[in-house]
């Protein structure tokens, strides 16, 4: 006897559910991508715990006759496929599996009508169970409810997570589907978060508003704009700069003809492009838009849509990475604002805790001159003023050193800060990258050769990249069991410590090293002899020493941020500094 028999529709359609609807989000991306292939202007989404209770998405679409409800809840029924050509596709959804799948495993409910005046009409389905098609009153456009999320499979149920981050998951689905829809308006509503209610943009804009409404101002005053093409592929859209950085990467919106992807390729592209900015575990802030002939990508690997094949992935990788790098080194010294915002909000709350009393004496002061127990000044001022021209460059003219470790410079707009060891340090890792690309460096021969201890980690670490120290003019040689053999040094550092810049260098391998490719653990031995080579805090500045530090930094590329990501300067504007002291 055979055991093989046709699965029941309704169980077919619950399957299909835990493939296409894993949870609450992922239903509201479903509708709202119906919504938008319907021409729809206007969005409402509104949910209840989280979307388990309630879900309900409203549009002012095209709308739907009562024959097109009946059909709609029917298994792979679509309007999406007219040419029936799988490798063309132009529209968000196609497989005409979300509706059918929802009502399997909650009870469904749709009213729409079309805007030629014909009357509106209702559809329920409960648990995959299709009622009958019923007149109703209807705003043009159509609105879907689903109540009880995986009511007929309560098993489900318990997977999903609580209210709060379900409600979480589904503002982000939405965000990221209003993102590359900027001309239409998009509002959330719901019991566990803070919705929202973004007007459509109007013809004029470039998208910035969206962006900012998303991502929030912060994002907008430390974007770069990025415009490429290649071989029939556009990118655009806006890249944060480096120091604008978070601990995920849930803040990276790339779109593919208009649909929200989270792709590997593309992720791994971004990641390649920042890689000289930022450290591993940080990651930017951006929103890019790839544009391409549909016959090019395949959206079809996924059931929900989220991940895309290229039909030339490495073109795509190549034009992501080449883009972004080449617009962040546009961006040279630049560095996010939000350092000086910070550094201005803990003035303030200090400011207003520690203000002099009205009978305070400057003789009885500490700092005074002559104050006895007053030691040598931690700010040190010169007496030459800033010369006018300096004082207009970006990041201004120098005035003093604070600590031996903080350059002040006075600029047209207020007061900048600058880190002198990590902005001296970015400034030699360019140095090195371009020496590099040059071809094989000269070493400086040692007088007398240094021999450095080492532990097999260590050795075995150095040993791996022997030739291309040897390309940077680090040449070592193996002395016996556990030492290393120091003849020349990187001619680029000048004098520096061969022992301490070798251990320091096989620590680094050994740490970070194990699982990278060669390019970037020569990238880390870079970085090791820029940190070895920079100024480092605590040695005094000359004041033509900072200013030519300061010119540096302002034509060097990613100069605003050090090998670690952290900015290398903030800026204070006067208009906050005199707000901050009570003069405005």
């Amino acid at each position: 006897m055979s055991q093989i028999r046709r699965l029941d529709p309704v169980l077919i359609d619950q399957i299909a559910a835990g493939e296409v609807i894993e949870r609450p989000a992922a239903a509201v991306k479903e509708l709202v991508e119906n919504a938008l292939d319907a021409g729809a202007r206007a969005i409402e989404v509104v949910i209840e715990q989280g979307g388990k209770r309630l879900i309900r998405v409203t549009d002012d679409g095209e709308g739907m006759t009562g024959a097109d409800l009946a059909l709609a809840v029917e298994r792979h029924a679509t309007s999406k496929l007219s040419h029936g050509n799988l490798q063309r596709l132009t529209t968000l959804g196609f497989r005409g599996e979300a509706l059918p799948s929802i009502g399997a495993v909650a009870r469904l409910d749709l009213t729409s009508r079309r805007h030629d005046g014909s009357p509106g009409h209702r559809l329920g389905v409960d648990g995959g169970i299709k009622g009958e098609v019923m007149p109703a009153a209807a705003m043009p456009g159509t609105r879907v409810e689903i109540r009880d999320l995986f009511a007929a499979v309560p098993a489900r149920l318990k997977f999903l997570k609580s209210d709060r981050a379900e409600a979480l998951a589904v503002a982000e689905a939405v965000r990221r589907l209003a993102i590359a829809n900027p001309a239409v308006r998009f509002s959330l509503h719901g019991d566990a978060i803070q919705g929202f209610d973004w007007q459509g943009c109007g013809p004029d804009d470039d998208g910035t508003a969206r962006l900012g409404q998303s991502l929030g101002e912060d994002f907008l005053a430390n974007a770069l704009e990025v415009n490429a093409m290649r071989e029939g592929v556009t990118l655009a859209g806006y890249c944060g700069l480096p120091t604008l950085h978070r601990g995920n990467a849930q803040l990276q919106y790339v779109h593919v003809n208009g649909r929200p992807v989270r792709d590997r390729l593309l992720q791994g592209a971004v990641r390649a492009a920042y890689m000289d900015y930022l450290p591993a575990d940080r990651h930017p802030l951006l929103a890019l838009f790839i544009t391409c002939d549909p016959a090019f990508v395949d959206v079809n690997v996924h059931p929900a849509k989220a991940e895309v094949r290229f039909a030339d992935p490495g073109l795509v990788r190549g034009l992501i990475v080449g883009a972004l790098k080449a617009t962040l080194a546009g961006a040279l010294h630049r560095a996010a604002s939000t350092g000086g915002d910070r550094a201005l909000q803990r003035l303030d709350a200090y400011a207003a805790t520690a203000r002099p009393p009205g009978n305070w004496d400057w003789q009885a002061s500490p700092a005074a001159p002559g104050f006895a127990g007053m030691g040598e000044p931690a700010m040190r001022p010169y007496e030459a003023a800033p010369a006018p021209e300096p004082a207009e460059a970006p990041l201004g003219a120098a005035c003093a050193q604070i600590h031996d470790a903080f350059i002040l410079a006075q600029t047209g707009r207020g007061l900048v800060i600058v880190d002198q060891h990590a902005a001296h340090e970015r400034l030699v890792y360019e140095r090195l990258k371009k020496a590099r690309a040059a071809g094989p460096q000269a070493g400086q021969g040692l007088l007398m050769p240094t021999v450095i201890a080492l532990d097999d980690a260590g050795l075995a670490a150095l040993e791996a990249v022997q030739d291309e120290l040897a390309g940077l003019g680090l040449t070592l040689e193996r002395f016996g069991p556990g030492a290393v053999l120091v003849r020349t040094t990187p001619t680029t550092l000048g004098a520096i410590n061969p022992e301490q810049l070798v251990r320091d260098l096989a620590d680094t391998l050994v740490d970070e090293g194990r699982l990278m490719a060669l390019e970037q653990k020569i990238d880390h031995v870079l970085k090791t002899f820029a940190c070895h080579h920079s100024v480092r805090a605590g040695r005094r500045l000359r004041l033509e020493e900072m200013n030519a530090l300061l010119r540096e930094m302002e034509a060097t590329p990613g100069s605003g941020q050090c090998n670690h990501g952290r900015p290398t300067w903030i800026e204070l504007p006067l208009s906050d500094l005199e707000r901050l002291f009570g003069r405005k």
